[in-house]
């Protein structure tokens, strides 16, 4: 799987969708293999690999390896322990300088379920339906970028639940719900949540929606299981106004549904 991703990675099509040609994929973000939640986003931020300057991280502000801590030209000439270490980079992604501005947030919505992303004995990780960080922002990609990197990368994400025992999936926002909708064929149960609403001063607010399912199979790849998802439709990094008492109360929906599924 790894090394068909890499080979992608040095065919020009990817580079004409924006994607980071120098840096590795991101399998996951922790653990996959003792995780029982993962969370999952659009694809890797481009932060996960360069400052705040566009220069990349390097010494113990790197995250995950690229062309130049490999010491490789291209990805073509990764050997098998070049392999093993970018495995390890995801695997062991929270251990090391991971972008917790962002995941200290996600991590909150099943902190209640004894769930975590960090320490020893942590079970949660996150996945994202594309694994390559990309130089512009997803939501600034063309519609026809987007598709076409979803189309190349649905069935990475099936082979890894399938092979993964992940038994909840929490979805950060509308636009992933939407695109888990669509490579699983899948419709989730939507709800109006009167404590998600987002007030504004000139309107009623923006409203709050709760979607739960099941899935068994992402792009034709049968997962042997189901696997419960839990989404909402405000992104807590992105969406404006998502007030403390709105996250409290997803937190709280997200954590006692989890509990559930363990029982």
């Amino acid at each position: 799987m790894l090394l068909q991703l890499l080979q992608c990675l040095d065919t020009p099509k990817l580079r004409e969708l924006s994607v980071i040609p120098w840096a590795s994929p991101v399998l996951s973000f922790g653990d996959l293999s003792s995780s029982r939640v993962a969370t999952l986003g659009l694809n890797p931020s481009n932060r996960e690999f360069v400052d705040a300057s566009g220069h990349e991280l390097m010494g113990s502000e790197r995250r995950f390896h690229t062309l130049n801590s490999l010491g490789i030209k291209k990805w073509s000439e990764a050997t098998g322990e070049d392999l093993d270490q970018i495995i390890s980079s995801c695997y062991g992604y929270f251990g090391g300088n991971s972008y917790d501005s962002w995941f200290r947030a996600l991590e909150k919505l099943f902190i209640e379920a004894n769930v975590s992303y960090y320490g020893m004995f942590s079970d949660a990780c996150h996945l994202d339906l594309v694994p390559f960080a990309t130089e512009t922002k997803w939501g600034e990609l063309s519609l026809q970028q987007r598709s076409r990197l979803l189309e190349m990368s649905g069935d990475i994400l099936g082979w890894l639940l399938r092979d993964s025992g992940i038994e909840v999936l929490v979805l950060n926002g509308k636009s992933v719900i939407e695109n888990l909708q669509a490579i699983t064929g899948t419709s989730f149960k939507r709800e109006i949540v009167s404590d998600w609403v987002l007030p504004r001063r000139s309107s009623k607010g923006v409203t709050g929606y709760s979607y739960k399912g099941k899935i068994s199979q992402v792009s034709g790849v049968k997962l042997g299981r189901e696997i419960l998802v839990l989404g909402y439709n405000h992104n807590l990094q992105s969406s404006f106004g998502v007030t403390n008492e709105v996250k409290t109360s997803i937190q709280g929906w997200i954590s006692q549904n989890t509990r559930e599924a363990f029982c």
